[in-house]
């Protein structure tokens, strides 16, 4: 197997799992609240990277870190896991995972904005077109079916849902601005973010949970969300000859994970669930093809 095939694989198994992960939000928060969720999944994500630093012996880098470093990680370990998954937990919470997840996707739109007073970026017209097309794909999907009362079902789990990808954005925004070893910068993440989220439950008393098989569904989270995913899909930009033939590959994940949703969840596919969709990925991909031709 070649390079580039290799690159495939890892990052068709990354899509893979990415792809069962709101199905598996859903069943975990049957028996978990957003906070205890997310506590569990980042603690599982700290064991996981910290198998990865060791069989890829980066444990030297971890305490070669400067002040500045940790002060990044303390901001970034603040934006994800703790805001962004808190969010966007919540939002799982409240709405069917069918309109969740696809507006999660919107976090590239809002990147886009973000980027102006961040990054002192101009928004062009063509992006400002994609922006548009993007976030009413999102208001059809908020609809949940109900599309001719052209009313919002649910404004504030929709809201919430958005408003990850906020969280999500600007941790981007800074995630590219740190130029550390990428498997280290989500190491420290996690580790302040187990943090952070450890003191919210000692203040609100989020640990009336059981450690019984229901920890499985953090576990998985843990594991196929926010750890070993990150590293295939590293492994897949590392091994291909062109990132360009893999990066497209992510939007399989939202229609394949619609499918999970539907048997395993059961829930009963919106129309407006695939349109909108399709009009957030199609504002997605006007972007890109505005940044591409520059």
């Amino acid at each position: 197997m070649n390079r580039q095939s290799k690159s495939y694989l890892f990052a068709l198994s990354s899509v893979f799992f990415w792809s069962t992960v709101a199905t598996a939000f859903k069943l975990s928060l049957r028996f978990f609240s957003p906070l205890q969720l997310i506590f569990l999944s980042s603690l599982t994500s700290v064991v996981i990277f910290s198998v990865i630093l060791t069989l890829t012996k980066r444990w030297n880098r971890v305490f070669a870190q400067s002040k500045k470093d940790l002060l990044n990680s303390a901001l970034m370990g603040l934006l994800s896991p703790t805001a962004y998954y808190l969010v966007l937990f919540k939002a799982y919470d409240m709405l069917p995972a069918q309109v969740a997840q696809p507006l999660n996707y919107t976090w590239t739109i809002v990147l886009s904005l973000l980027s102006v007073p961040l990054l002192k970026q101009k928004l062009t017209w063509c992006q400002t077109i994609g922006v548009v097309v993007g976030f009413f794909g999102a208001f059809i999907i908020s609809t949940q079916g109900r599309i001719a009362q052209f009313k919002i079902e649910q404004p504030l789990g929709a809201g919430l849902a958005v408003a990850s990808s906020v969280f999500w954005a600007l941790f981007w925004i800074y995630n590219v601005r740190d130029q550390r070893d990428e498997i280290l910068k989500l190491f420290m993440s996690f580790v302040f973010g187990v943090f952070y989220l450890l003191l919210i439950m000692v203040l609100v008393g989020g640990f009336d949970f059981r450690f019984d098989w229901h920890v499985l569904g953090p576990v998985y989270i843990g594991m196929f969300e926010m750890g070993f995913t990150f590293f295939l899909w590293m492994m897949a930009m590392h091994l291909t000859t062109s990132s360009a033939k893999i990066s497209n590959l992510v939007f399989l994940s939202p229609f394949l994970s619609l499918v999970f949703i539907h048997y395993i969840l059961g829930e009963k596919l919106y129309l407006t669930t695939f349109v909108g969709l399709l009009l957030i990925i199609f504002g997605i991909l006007i972007e890109k093809t505005e940044k591409s031709s520059r």
